[in-house]
């Protein structure tokens, strides 16, 4: 069983900057664990010949674009000391994270060693190839189709020292409401939430899809906040798992919130929310 080491990322380093850096510079937790790009769990939906023909064709065109674009970018990081401290105390990770903003995640989270909560869907048999390229492992389940199955296999990577993340309104929405599933494993896994959001100083908005979802023009600066953790004990019934759903609700619309505004802000505004979240 890979197990979760306590050696310091970037961020806790000396001389270490947050501050439009590249990818490769922002905080690694890849050096925790091992690989994690393997497919887990192999159950699909069944798909026309014709779909199934389009899905490498999407899935190579999708990559290309992530590949030439991500590096492109830089990241400012906010509040990563939180996962420092997790990974210190020999935790893994639940990482929920809206649906909007999955091409600069794509890119930052690459090969951090991640499982994440994929659709059976046709959507999501193309993104799963994306995803896999770009070092991610994936479960399959939904909300709608499998979500149990998923969530169990998620919850065994945890303990063999591999975090978990989730499109949390995905696939379908409603935008911005957050699905059960990481309060649930929480309590089975006794690992933590961490919200988060990314955001995109310069950004393609695509307003008639569900999610608004956003693409980054190339040599956007991003930033990313992260949230305090989200504990949920292991004893929780049915009512504190309600709660621990709705204190996760609440913390990503603050995070989307404050990455959202950041870029409407004097330096002197930005230095202090820095200085308070970085506290």
């Amino acid at each position: 069983m890979a197990q979760a080491q306590k050696a310091k990322s970037p961020a806790a380093e000396p001389g270490y900057a947050a501050t439009d850096v590249t990818p490769d510079e922002t905080p690694d937790s890849s050096r925790y664990v091992g690989s994690s790009n393997v497919h887990f769990d192999t159950g699909m939906r069944e798909l026309s010949a014709w779909r199934r023909a389009q899905i490498p064709v999407i899935a190579g065109a999708v990559y290309s674009i992530v590949r030439t674009l991500g590096p492109t970018l830089r990241y400012e990081i906010l509040g990563w000391q939180h996962a420092e401290r997790v990974y210190a105390d020999g935790r893994r990770i639940i990482w929920p994270f809206w649906h909007q903003c999955i091409i600069p995640v794509l890119w930052w989270g690459r090969h951090r060693g991640v499982v994440v909560l994929n659709s059976t869907n046709f959507d999501g048999q193309w993104t799963r190839r994306v995803i896999e390229r770009l070092g991610f492992g994936t479960a399959q389940g939904s909300s709608t189709r499998g979500g149990l199955r998923g969530l169990a296999v998620m919850a065994r990577r945890l303990s063999e020292g591999v975090d978990a993340g989730f499109t949390i309104d995905g696939p379908r929405g409603p935008r911005y409401v957050a699905k059960p599933g990481p309060a649930m494993l929480a309590r089975k896994s006794g690992c933590p939430i961490i919200p988060f959001h990314v955001d995109a100083e310069d950004a393609w908005t695509l307003r008639n899809t569900w999610d608004q979802f956003q693409f980054p023009r190339p040599f956007s600066r991003c930033v990313m906040f992260f949230h305090a953790p989200i504990y949920v004990s292991p004893m929780a019934e049915r009512e504190e798992l309600e709660a621990k759903h709705a204190e996760m609700q609440t913390a990503l619309e603050r995070v989307r919130d404050t990455a959202q505004g950041w870029w409407k802000l004097s330096s002197a505004e930005r230095d202090r929310i820095r200085a308070d979240w970085n506290a």
